[in-house]
């Protein structure tokens, strides 16, 4: 709408394209008179009132006063002009407003930014609701239609207006306490390890550690301090070479471990069943038996493992779907049939261990750690027994969690279970440690 002011008299021209929905128009207004509009063409003159607000003295009421101020009418070219014959009355001075603003329809407020319209079925389309962006979604405009997706590597804000780069998640050593929590317990536990070792070595001629093979015993030390240490490749952000080692390793390590403790049962067995008159034993004694177990039975996990990296090996892998607003780098094992048939095998090594040892639990203490071995293999079972459905039932950095949970307590059981008698006897019975002693047990 454009006004224009004339030199002399108070006469403003009014040029306006009325609405294409106000053509072909015809009704009656409530003075009688035929309002008509055609072509978009108003054929009628307006009459212009000023509304006054104001208050009676004796009933102190508030009543509009109207007052004539104008009219408005067409001229013969076709144009509206506003003739004013007087001014507007405000409260503060005589002046005039004229405000031309679109007309909005309205039954609800705006859809702030976050949010979206949605038609709530209503007959009327200026009424919606405002619904929350969806899961991964984010709207930055007011009475946004519809909401924009996140790209994969980022998350919306808090309040969904925008997109923010989502969080590397993996078990940290700067953010996760756990992490230090497993450190310092396997740091500890390496150590015992060690101290057990030396132990070992300086007493290595003594009854006490010759009884039951002092290889496959060194061997199984070496095995279950490295098993300790294994766990670190769980511990920081996934590369390709910890990816590679940490399932291998662990699975190559634990074999060994069970090797020897399934050695040092077999050992046992030979040894008390070789006593007996005219046993095809006795030539197994002198044979080292213990040392082919270890070999052989480690070399098929170690066979398996080979297998799993030519074939299907881990790698690493970025999961953004797991948690919201999280990318999760973590390990995937490749190979699931490789990654279950070591698994596997380690369990059948620990349960073929249970039973032998089960079944010479009775003989002499002095010779025999079957007793100590049959507790430690039944710790090393119900361990994993419990821990396997834990591990299937997690995800991400919570996996590593429960694996170095289960790798800590099965190593530090079988270390417990199989060395610490041994310990106590070399550092405060060592009046026990005699030859004299063992051969006075064997025969009562």
């Amino acid at each position: 709408m454009d006004l224009h002011k004339q030199d002399s008299t108070p006469t403003w021209t009014w040029r306006c394209k009325l609405n294409k929905y106000m053509k072909n128009v015809n009704y009656t207004d409530p003075g009688g008179d035929e309002i008509t509009f055609t072509t978009g063409q108003a054929s009628f003159q307006c009459n212009l009132a000023n509304w006054i607000l104001h208050k009676t003295e004796i009933s102190h009421e508030f009543l509009f006063k109207s007052k004539p101020i104008g009219t408005m009418e067409e001229t013969s070219e076709g144009e509206k002009q506003i003739r004013l014959i007087d001014s507007i009355t405000w409260k503060k001075g005589q002046f005039i407003i004229l405000l031309f603003k679109k007309p909005q329809s309205r039954c609800n407020d705006r859809c702030s930014p976050g949010y979206r319209k949605r038609s709530n079925g209503g007959y009327h389309v200026c009424c919606y609701d405002c619904v929350p962006c969806s899961e991964g979604e984010v709207s930055n405009i007011t009475d946004s239609e519809i909401c924009h997706k996140c790209p994969e590597e980022e998350w919306p804000d808090g309040k969904k207006v925008k997109c923010v780069p989502k969080l590397y998640e993996f078990l940290s050593y700067e953010k996760d306490i756990l992490v230090d929590v497993f450190s310092a317990f396997a740091l500890f536990l390496s150590a015992v390890t060690l101290f057990i070792s030396g132990l070992f070595i300086y007493y290595w001629d003594t009854p006490i550690v010759k009884a039951n093979n002092r290889s496959v015993s060194f061997t199984l030390l070496v095995s279950i301090f490295l098993s300790f240490l294994c766990i670190f490749f769980f511990l920081g952000c996934p590369v390709h070479i910890t990816c590679l080692l940490r399932q291998t390793s662990f699975g190559i390590l634990f074999s060994i471990c069970v090797s020897s403790v399934l050695a040092k049962t077999i050992t046992v067995c030979i040894a008390f069943k070789a006593t007996k008159p005219g046993s095809s034993l006795v030539k197994l004694v002198s044979f080292k038996v213990s040392n082919y177990v270890v070999l052989v039975c480690s070399s098929v996990q170690v066979l398996i493992c080979v297998i799993w990296l030519l074939v299907s090996p881990p790698y690493v892998e970025f999961d953004h779907h797991t948690y919201p607003g999280q990318i999760m780098i973590q390990c995937n094992e490749g190979s699931d049939i490789c990654f279950y048939s070591m698994l596997g095998y380690m369990g059948l090594l620990a349960a073929v261990s249970f039973v032998l040892a089960f079944m010479v639990r009775t003989l002499p203490d002095s010779f025999n750690e079957a007793k100590y071995i049959t507790f430690s293999m039944l710790l090393f079972c119900s361990v994993w027994i419990t821990i396997i459905p834990a591990y299937l039932s997690t995800r991400g950095k919570y996996m590593g969690v429960v694996e170095i949970f289960a790798i800590l307590t099965s190593c530090a059981g079988v270390l417990g279970c199989i060395f610490f008698p041994k310990v106590y006897i070399l550092l405060l019975k060592s009046d026990l440690n005699s030859k004299n002693i063992i051969m006075h047990k064997i025969k009562l």
